[in-house]
């Protein structure tokens, strides 16, 4: 495989093979199965759990002359509109375990909810940094544990997502900095406050505990998604999985590359093109991770993280297959062609940040600029691709702009300057 980077108005889908030296690997095991069980247990104990749709788009399939296409839907996470609390929620748990010297198997809703905890853990805060859906799981289950939040958003970030935040009780400001600076204020934050905690879905030197609880928290998901599709008499052959910092698309690999340890799905990694570190560390193919600043100007608000974690970089540099770059377009396009399916399909609304590998997909699949890529993907009518929204209008008047307005409908509309 190599780079495509071609001229004309819709071709600024930019890829790479992964050719990065095997490493140690020494993070998949993290992403076990059994690491994956122990988070869906501590999920179905919430009053509020329910799996998530799988919903197969039969007429797309056939529309695209693939054999199946499948789109875990996670707006009906939680009540939440996004996949993002399955993390957060973990994450303090396993902290509250840690603190109260429990195993993670009996540290359940109930016990988090009740006075004995109170009276034996007391209150902690719980900082983060967010565009959105992460800040919002992490308030809402410290809200509903009792606990004490504090969310810092970046510059861009819309009042609609702040308000969400604001609702379960949170301090939560919009600071006039970019993503990982705001990362970078809630750790300090956290750590000047007695009983501060940090809860990141990204993870650095030094901070790579609570990080990988996080990603351990997001295999729900998957582990649901393949046992629907085992339901449906498949497994995937193919994974497009959208990053940000890389958290969900490391656990969402790491799953099926432990899963299906002898013959993985081919699976690639799909990100904003204003913050696409990890396509920009494959292309340095060295290994180290490679940093995008700026403003990271995107429809994809939570896909715009420029510094790769460090726990799932170490999986997805061991085990994706290829790393794409996608314009807002394609994003785009994603949420037309779900909000808007063929007669006999179900309907998926998805979020600009849910929605780029199904635009991606389509545009592999219907455009001739990227023969190259679709036939690197070995894509073609026996695929079973597994897709997942991460997130259903989180935004709705940015939804509205897209899908009534034709946001971003071509590359000569860049964000930036439509904003």
């Amino acid at each position: 495989m190599n780079p495509s980077n071609k001229s004309n108005i819709r071709s600024n889908i930019k890829w790479i093979a992964n050719k990065i030296a095997k490493s140690d690997d020494k993070q998949l095991a993290n992403m076990s199965l059994e690491e994956m069980k122990k988070a869906s247990q501590f999920h179905k104990s919430f009053p509020q759990y329910s799996v998530t749709p799988l919903t197969r788009l039969t007429e797309l399939s056939k529309h695209l002359g693939l054999n199946r296409v499948y789109v875990k839907d996670e707006s009906y996470r939680f009540g939440l509109n996004a996949f993002k609390v399955l993390g957060g929620s973990y994450a303090i748990a396993r902290h509250i375990a840690k603190e109260t010297g429990k195993d993670i198997s009996c540290v359940d809703y109930d016990f988090l909810t009740s006075e004995k905890l109170r009276e034996t853990f007391g209150q902690a805060t719980f900082f983060t940094a967010t565009d959105g859906n992460h800040g919002r799981g992490v308030a809402w289950a410290a809200n509903k544990l009792g606990q004490k939040c504090v969310v810092r958003m970046p510059k861009g970030s819309t009042k609609t997502r702040l308000n969400n935040i604001a609702k379960e009780n949170a301090t939560v400001t919009i600071e006039d900095m970019n993503y990982d600076d705001c990362v970078r204020l809630a750790a300090k934050e956290a750590s000047e406050t007695e009983r501060g905690i940090i809860i990141q879905d990204t993870a650095w030197e030094g901070y790579e505990e609570i990080p990988t609880w996080i990603m351990q928290g997001y295999g729900t998901l998957a582990l649901e998604a393949d046992q629907q599709m085992e339901a449906d008499g498949c497994r995937p052959t193919h994974i497009l999985i959208q990053a940000g910092v890389g958290s969900l698309a490391g656990a969402v690999i790491g799953y099926f590359s432990n899963r299906f340890a002898n013959n993985p799905p081919i699976m690639a990694v799909v990100e904003a093109r204003e913050a696409d570190c990890l396509y920009q560390s494959a292309l340095k193919a060295d290994g180290s991770r490679v940093n995008v600043t700026g403003d990271m100007l995107t429809i994809m608000a939570g896909l715009a993280c420029g510094e790769a974690n460090t726990v799932s970089w170490d999986i997805l540099k061991n085990h994706a297959d290829a790393f794409i770059s996608c314009p807002d377009w394609v994003s785009a396009n994603g949420t037309r062609i779900l909000g808007s399916p063929l007669r006999g399909d179900e309907r998926v609304i998805s979020g600009e940040s849910g929605s780029v590998t199904m635009g991606l997909l389509h545009a592999v699949m219907t455009m001739p600029e990227y023969r190259d890529l679709k036939e690197a993907l070995k894509l073609d009518a026996d695929s079973k691709v597994l897709l997942v929204s991460s997130e259903g209008d989180t935004d709705p008047q940015r939804y509205r702009e897209i899908t009534w307005q034709g946001l971003c409908g071509t590359d000569k509309e860049p964000f930036a300057d439509i904003r």
